[in-house]
């Protein structure tokens, strides 16, 4: 296998001796499945959560990733995803285009955001992104949560949420956070991403987006606490200039910190030239957040 440099896991140095261990995993147990191997290489070095669980999702995508450079050969996928990030979503009359829902905001409150946790759930959510969210399904990196927005009035799907592990490196973000390397190293899981936003497309509602996100301000960081052991301080996401111009975030009083460089939002080695450029929006999710993220 060839010598790379193997970089960091959630944040830890993986040494030659790990990758060594690795290996041994692999080829000691060679029917295991990705995620088993995940699992195992998670409690053999202690990658776990504040909470205890194991970072079982970024390892099997941290094992994918090395496996793709070649330094790792893992067993053939056997989950519904061909390769790394893409998914081959089922599609269903579930989620089929709907009549238009065109009535003022009001007569369907209350809004609420409903938590994706169940097989039936997730197969839904997956097809309404897949085929109606422009950037379509991936499997994200890292920890994630998502949701449902939905009417408490007529009991209807209005559209989606993801939220998922911050991009490595921004350098516009982090001039405006104003924390030094060292610290974005050890803080950066206090930063969630607002990776996928929809309003399915027959939802004709003035202003929903902007309380949808105003709602999930307040209730994702708790989710997040509960589920990973840790509160998440601040948020981000990334809206395509050429696509939207930002009115519900700006609406919703997120703050515009800058834009990308046009590099992928967990690009390290500059190997993808030519993302689109995006703006960043930010919201903080407490009023001592710089003292937590940079300790100033």
């Amino acid at each position: 296998m060839e010598s790379v440099h193997l970089g960091r896991f959630c944040g830890q140095t993986v040494s030659p001796q790990q990758l060594a261990e690795i290996v041994e995993i692999i080829e000691t147990f060679p029917k295991l499945s990705r995620t088993e191997l995940a699992n195992t290489v998670c409690e053999i070095f202690s990658w776990k959560r504040p909470t205890g669980k194991l970072k079982g999702v970024e390892c099997r995508q941290f094992l994918e990733h090395l496996d793709g450079k070649g330094t790792i050969k893992l067993p053939a996928c056997r989950t519904q995803y061909a390769k790394k990030g893409a998914a081959k979503v089922q599609r269903t009359e579930k989620a089929d285009i709907q009549p238009t829902i065109s009535i003022k905001l009001k007569e369907l409150l209350p809004i609420r955001l409903t938590r994706v946790d169940n097989q039936e759930q997730r197969q839904l959510w997956y097809e309404y992104v897949d085929r109606y969210h422009y950037l379509g399904y991936q499997l994200p990196f890292g920890a994630q949560l998502r949701y449902f927005i939905k009417s408490g009035s007529i009991s209807e799907i209005l559209g989606c949420f993801q939220f998922s592990s911050p991009a490595w490196k921004m350098a516009s973000r982090d001039r405006w956070i104003g924390w030094s390397e060292a610290k974005r190293k050890v803080n950066l899981q206090k930063l969630i991403n607002n990776s996928r936003f929809l309003i399915l497309p027959w939802v004709k509602i003035k202003n929903l987006a902007s309380m949808a996100l105003s709602l999930a301000v307040k209730r994702v960081p708790d989710d997040w606490q509960s589920c990973y052991g840790y509160r998440p301080v601040l948020m981000e996401t990334l809206v395509d200039r050429k696509r939207f111009k930002g009115t519900c975030y700006k609406a919703a009083n997120w703050i515009h910190v800058g834009r990308t460089t046009g590099r992928g939002r967990m690009d390290r080695d500059r190997s993808r030239e030519g993302v689109a450029v995006k703006e960043i929006y930010v919201s903080p999710l407490s009023s001592r957040f710089r003292q937590e993220l940079a300790g100033c």
